[in-house]
């Protein structure tokens, strides 16, 4: 018990009691977790009903907004958390930590710019595409993580319980999409046109940010159709950020090693 309910008289104690209660039955659980603390503090520093009431909310408003960024975080469906706090720049040229740091400011987000991260495999792009991401739900976004290939297979797949309009629209309500590892595999003559209409859809109310292992020109030979890939990728090129990132794998640094003395 805190000294401040000590102090208390028999009956303030009881009230503190019910006080909790009711914060708890109407889910008040950022002032039910922190109310006894602040009676204590707004006590010994004679703080005014003004003050006390504004730090109250502020533990409520702060919890609220703690759990809004969970349920964010957990509808984006990361492969991992990847912040920029583990992301080693230091082996980029000047220019993209330059765009890097940009990116980092969050101004493409209320701009709707898109993110093409190009580079060999290895050199960081999913998890610049994540913690871009983890920065958009920081400020509010609704984000998706979806492997490329996994994304044009569920809207494929979807035609054959005709639930593809269900799932053109989930994809559609992200206001950040992230696709990852696009170009893998050449698109079919299906995909491509979904993956068409999906750009068109989102490529003025939302932000792409798309990594992969391919140049501009590989990008267009993904589409089954050139026609198709000019018109997707000039919508995206348009307004987008190109970050090439160049340099040895990070994987090559988990690779085990032998001990050569011990042999």
């Amino acid at each position: 018990m805190h000294s401040y309910v000590v102090i208390l008289s028999m009956r303030s104690a009881i009230m503190l009691n019910d006080i909790s209660k009711r914060l708890s039955e109407l889910r008040l659980y950022g002032i039910a977790d922190t109310i006894d603390v602040r009676l204590e503090s707004a006590y010994k520093s004679k703080s005014t009903y003004e003050e006390l009431l504004l730090s109250i909310l502020d533990d409520q408003y702060e919890y609220q907004g703690n759990k809004a960024l969970s349920r964010r975080i957990k509808t984006a469906k990361f492969d991992e958390y990847k912040s920029f706090d583990s992301y080693e720049t230091m082996g980029f040229s000047i220019e993209v930590n330059s765009i890097i740091n940009e990116l980092k400011t969050g101004r493409f987000l209320n701009n709707k710019n898109h993110v093409i991260i190009m580079g060999p495999v290895g050199t960081g792009k999913t998890h610049l595409s994540q913690a871009l991401g983890l920065l958009a739900c920081q400020q509010g976004k609704k984000v998706c993580f979806i492997r490329a290939n996994d994304l044009t297979n569920k809207l494929y797949q979807s035609k054959a319980d005709d639930s593809w309009l269900k799932a053109f629209n989930y994809y559609s309500k992200f206001d950040v999409l992230i696709l990852d590892d696009f170009g893998l595999k050449s698109l079919s003559a299906e995909q491509s046109t979904d993956l068409y209409d999906l750009i068109a859809s989102i490529h003025i109310k939302s932000s792409l940010i798309i990594t992969t292992n391919r140049n501009i020109q590989g990008m267009l030979e993904v589409f089954h159709d050139p026609v198709m890939a000019n018109a997707a990728m000039d919508r995206i090129l348009s307004k987008s950020y190109k970050v090439l990132l160049q340099g040895e794998s990070y994987r090559k640094r988990f690779m085990p090693t032998i001990d050569k003395t011990s042999i």
